[in-house]
């Protein structure tokens, strides 16, 4: 039932990496943003939690794939 592939996996994890990751580190950078830097660390944690299930369900609302048929 996996709908996400690995170059996909790969960004999603990376991407959501950072997104978790900075908000803490360059708090000076982010601090303008208020609360909505919350919002970007859950966008990471949401990320992450895609690739690692392989799972995203806006691709399955929209029927994307992003793997391999033989792969679900």
């Amino acid at each position: 039932m996996a709908n996400v592939g690995s170059v996909d996996r790969a960004l999603r994890f990376l991407l959501g990496v950072v997104l978790v990751a900075a908000p803490f580190l360059f708090v000076e950078t982010f601090a303008p943003l208020g609360v909505w830097r919350f919002a970007l660390v859950a966008w990471g944690v949401v990320m992450l939690g895609t690739a690692i299930f392989r799972i995203c369900p806006a691709y399955m609302l929209f029927g994307i794939r992003t793997c391999a048929a033989g792969k679900a």
